[in-house]
């Protein structure tokens, strides 16, 4: 059993040497002596009255509780009364500072009670201990060690305590769990008028380890009160204010996509607060806390929230074009498709064809195949790659997007409309369109049964659509030329130049409401295609003057227009706009 008690601490009374004095001088000396005396004997009765008292010494506490002036009966059934309430305060420090030796003046920063802890408390014996500890020493010190013991004296209760330790680990980690918090870093979000701002905090971590085994009874201070350490956490982020304006005052972003991730981007706000206000009333905010900040707010059109349900959900323009020539030609449209099949464009991006698919060349796996060089179709590394491009422009056209960049080819392409072609050419032509929606688009490409099939993918938030329609201005007709060729037999002829008709036309496109209400009509882009020459190749033997001129049909003066393939197109009313006097055709897409 742990004792502790108040010792009497004495000193050896030094007497001076008394020399007899005769006459008048032994008066003093008598009385002097009477007085020690007396005082003598009432000390030994203090003495006796201290060992034979049946109460216990005033001021003598027992976990917390004082019993002083109690006999031992009272003393036990005081305790057993209150024991099932009685709690073990527990008052915290920072276990980076020194540990504080609290006084425990105030209130605990938390408690458990005895019974949580499944304690078991020999009470008879822990009173008895208590008054044999102030009580016992020599006789002589007893009234010193009675009158002493008149201020606090306490008594602890390990050796008579016994604690559950399953129910002491339960209670400790219930203590450690509702004691112990994560920092809060700064941070914000945006109103329609303000912003709402986090106050940083610092966090505190209990070890629940540390903490069981302090909740020990040997561990008890003779108050009832335990100190017990923590660890403080930093928050990972603080920000000032001017921090949090530089942040939000930038430009405005709707939310995104990040293919990369496969994940949403965050939309950007803009705001303009007062920094030195905003600094001032984070400073006299508590820790933790949320204060509103005034300020001047522009909101994106499109949240993250907003954006997640409906990314990429409607289809907004799709163009199919047939492939057509040689296996190296097909090929070579295959891979740049491939190229920019996936390619996704956040609100304001701008696509450019010959960044994205790179340079055409043999490393790379394309082709020789048929392209145009100067007026003459030769066999080129990469030729058909302008067949994936223009199926790309018309598919933006169908989806009402801004075309930044396009050039038409120098004759009429066979595998799409008139003008609804767009020409590259790496170092010098190219595609480029911009995504002006405010949502993200994503480019799918595919080839299937013969076809190549470009769509773009994003929100149509009304469900209008586009038509596109062209008007031909003007033709030019090829003419036909002969040309001798001693390498070939007396009559023979052979085609060395394809011919081609030339055109000028102009396309307009025509955005209509989801109910088919005409919204506009506006001029997209003229485009002039050149004509080319019907070349024949004939013997010599055949004496005649080349022939050239307009090819017409037997017994008739009006020219054969070539019309390209309309790949599905059928004829329709002149434009809306620019309508010229004698339009030769105009064609509307397919929706």
């Amino acid at each position: 059993m742990e004792q502790i008690a108040n010792e009497a601490v004495g000193k050896k009374a030094g007497g001076s040497r008394l020399q007899k004095k005769h006459g008048a001088g032994s008066a003093p000396l008598i009385a002097l002596g009477l007085t020690a005396a007396i005082m003598g004997g009432a000390y030994v009765g203090l003495c006796a009255y201290a060992n034979s008292n049946a109460a216990i010494w005033k001021n003598t506490y027992i976990l917390g509780q004082d019993i002083g002036g109690l006999t031992a009966e009272q003393a036990v059934q005081k305790l057993e009364a209150v024991l099932p309430e009685m709690e073990v305060g527990l008052y915290f420090y920072d276990s980076a500072t020194e540990h504080p030796y609290s006084d425990h003046s105030g209130e605990p920063d938390a408690s458990v009670s005895l019974a949580d802890l499944g304690a078991e408390i020999d009470v008879p014996a822990l009173v008895a201990g208590a008054e044999q500890a102030v009580k016992s020493g020599p006789f002589l010190t007893a009234g010193w060690r009675y009158l002493s013991n008149m201020g606090n004296t306490y008594y602890g209760a390990a050796a008579n305590t016994r604690t559950d330790a399953d129910k002491t680990a339960k209670a400790a980690g219930q203590l450690a769990s509702e004691n112990s918090w994560s920092a809060v870093s700064t941070s914000y979000s945006v109103e329609e008028d303000a912003l709402l701002v986090q106050i940083p905090m610092d966090g505190r971590e209990l070890d629940q380890k540390t903490l069981q085994e302090r909740l020990e009874p040997k561990y008890w201070e003779m108050d009832l009160a335990l100190d017990i350490p923590y660890e403080t956490l930093p928050p990972e982020k603080t920000m000032t204010a001017r921090e949090i304006h530089d942040a939000v005052s930038g430009e405005v972003k709707n939310a995104g996509y990040d293919p990369e991730t496969d994940s949403i981007i965050p939309e950007q706000v803009g705001a303009d607060f007062s920094v030195a206000a905003a600094q001032s009333i984070m400073d006299d905010a508590e820790p933790g806390s949320t204060v509103r900040i005034p300020a001047e707010i522009q909101m994106p059109a499109v949240t993250a929230e907003e954006l997640e349900a409906v990314l990429f959900r409607d289809v907004l323009g799709e163009a199919r074009t047939k492939l057509t020539g040689t296996a190296a030609r097909t090929n070579n449209v295959r891979l740049a498709a491939a190229a920019f099949d996936g390619t996704v464009l956040n609100a304001g991006d701008v696509f450019s064809y010959n960044e994205t698919v790179g340079k055409r060349t043999a490393a790379s796996g394309y082709q020789m195949a048929p392209a145009y060089v100067q007026g003459e179709t030769v066999d080129v590394i990469g030729g058909g790659v302008c067949q994936p491009s223009s199926t790309l422009y018309l598919a933006c056209l169908r989806a009402n997007l801004e075309i930044t960049e396009r050039y038409a080819h120098r004759y009429v392409p066979s595998y799409i409309t008139m003008g609804m072609d767009a020409t590259v050419s790496w170092g010098t032509l190219d595609y480029k369109f911009t995504n002006n929606t405010a949502y993200p688009i994503k480019i799918a490409a595919f080839i299937d049964s013969g076809y190549l099939t470009v769509q773009l993918l994003g929100t149509n938030v009304d469900g209008s659509y586009v038509k596109m329609t062209y008007e031909t201005l003007s033709s030019t007709p090829f003419d036909v030329v002969y040309e001798d060729d001693p390498t070939l037999a007396p009559g023979e002829e052979v085609v060395k130049t394809t011919p081609y008709t030339g055109y000028r036309v102009k396309t307009y496109r025509h955005v209509y409401a989801a109910d088919g209400t005409l919204l506009s009509s506006t001029f997209e882009d003229t485009s002039d295609y050149k004509s080319r020459n019907r070349v024949i190749l004939r013997g010599p033997a055949e004496a005649s003057s080349p022939v050239t001129g307009p090819v017409t049909e037997p017994g008739s003066d009006t020219p054969v227009i070539t019309i390209p393939p309309d790949d599905g197109f059928t004829p329709v009313e002149p434009p809306i706009e620019d309508t010229p006097t004698n339009p030769v055709i105009v064609l509307l897409p397919e929706a």
